[in-house]
């Protein structure tokens, strides 16, 4: 068993697992609630992965730089109700200027993180909580109390979150949930084949060695905000699909959806390390337990955000001595050759 699992990649091993974890838990839902394999709750899981998703692809390049994006409930915020009240004056504004439009709000936002991080050296952390308190202030100011409704929108958009775009039996697979899946894609084989997106990993692994081999870390640091931005923009444009009224707590608590999301699904909260497709796996736990929970008559619904905070602290602490672990093993293989001649002598 051990000499298999060192021919495993950690990260295969780490997906491997949280695909049966996830499996597990809809299992023992299953059997907990009634009716759970039905249409209904299959599209409820997947319309708020499909919300989720693209700021959890943008969280895990900014962790994968060592790095963390706590503004990005205030960006979908800020995404869902600037675009929502435009598109209420401008109606006949069509979907591909109103994606550009919320993309472009989304990239700005997280430019500015990524000025003061990257170039003004401040770390992550601070920028970025202090971001997210400056941009939700901001919209508050802005909306002074007023509700964005599906009455002031364009018909495209109110109908946009029942458009099916095909059918697996009775269970329905809608338009806001392929396009989650389809920035997935595009970033899981940007990470992988492209040489710009490999910088992620090198400045995450070691930040110092990075700048010697001649990268601009600064550089990489600020794009994997500003994507950060750009993904939370479309979240908030699927936000706005989705629900319709718009309030300014729109957004409230993503943040920590998406870390939860990023760091289950196996990317290192030291940067270096993870998947898109772990992301996209982690994402759909963390949902499938938040929205199970809300149908589960045991659990009380204030105890929703202290059970994903468990499996945070659970995750890292899993990840790390999965790190360790493997480390040893390493060792162990490396040594093992040097050994054997040194056991052949004494034999002799």
């Amino acid at each position: 068993m051990t000499a298999y699992l060192r021919g495993i990649h950690p990260q295969n091993l780490r997906v491997i697992a949280l695909a049966l974890v996830l499996a597990l838990v809809i299992i023992f839902f299953s059997s907990q609630i009634d009716n759970y394999f039905s249409p209904r709750m299959f599209n409820r899981i997947a319309t708020s992965a499909a919300v989720i998703l693209p700021i959890a692809i943008g969280q895990a390049l900014v962790v994968m730089t060592r790095n963390v994006d706590l503004s990005v409930g205030s960006l979908v915020g800020i995404v869902a109700y600037l675009i929502g009240d435009f598109l209420g004056t401008h109606q006949g504004l069509d979907p591909v200027s109103t994606l550009f439009l919320a993309l472009l709000l989304g990239g700005v936002c997280g430019a500015i993180n990524g000025v003061l991080v990257a170039y003004g050296r401040v770390p992550s952390i601070i920028v970025t909580l202090g971001t997210l308190a400056l941009y939700r202030t901001f919209l508050v100011e802005y909306s002074d109390a007023r509700t964005i409704t599906t009455d002031s929108l364009p018909g495209w958009i109110v109908d946009f979150p029942q458009a099916v775009l095909f059918s697996v039996g009775d269970f329905e697979v809608r338009a806001m949930v392929v396009i989650a899946l389809i920035a997935a894609v595009i970033f899981a084989v940007a990470l992988s084949r492209l040489r710009m997106a490999r910088k992620f990993y090198a400045v995450g692994s070691n930040p110092d060695a990075a700048v010697m081999s001649g990268i601009n870390s600064a550089r990489v640091v600020f794009t994997a905000f500003v994507l950060s931005g750009v993904l939370a923009g479309l979240s908030g444009l699927i936000f706005l699909a989705k629900f319709g009224n718009i309030t300014v707590v729109a957004g409230l608590g993503f943040e920590l959806k998406s870390i939860a999301a990023v760091v289950v699904g196996g990317v290192n909260i030291f940067g270096g390390s993870g998947t898109i497709l772990g992301v996209v796996l982690g994402t759909l736990l963390v949902d499938t337990i938040d929205n199970s929970l809300t149908r589960w008559a045991v659990v009380s619904e204030f105890w929703r955000d202290a059970l994903l905070g468990i499996l945070i602290m659970t995750a890292v602490a899993a990840d790390t001595f999965m790190a360790r672990s493997f480390t040893r093993l390493r060792r162990k293989k490396t040594l093992a050759p040097e050994s054997a001649p040194i056991e052949a002598r004494e034999k002799a």
